[in-house]
């Protein structure tokens, strides 16, 4: 397994309408490192982000698809999706405050 980082672990934040519903239940969604694990995500968003305390971690793998162009077929890139779950007396992350 290769030395990943806190900072290397999350990549981006997942932003659709039902992540964005998650959002008043205090679960935050996010695209994260595929070799990453449960812990290192867990301590990934307690460093990255002041005052947040996760109560739990959900992790998804999700496979690449089978694209065409002409008569060529390709995959795209596998994913691998979090959703963090807030502890009650956590802060909010600020990150998706003005959205």
């Amino acid at each position: 397994m290769a030395n990943i980082q806190y900072y290397d672990v999350i990549l981006k934040p997942v932003v659709t309408e039902k992540s964005m519903n998650l959002m008043s239940e205090k679960k935050y969604t996010f695209l994260v490192h595929p070799e990453s694990n449960k812990t290192m995500i867990k301590e990934a968003v307690e460093k990255m982000f002041d005052g947040v305390k996760v109560d739990k971690v959900r992790t998804m793998n999700i496979p690449g698809k089978t694209k065409r162009r002409g008569m060529t077929y390709g995959k795209t890139a596998k994913t691998k999706k979090a959703i963090v779950t807030l502890t009650a007396d956590s802060a909010d992350i600020e990150l998706f405050a003005g959205l």
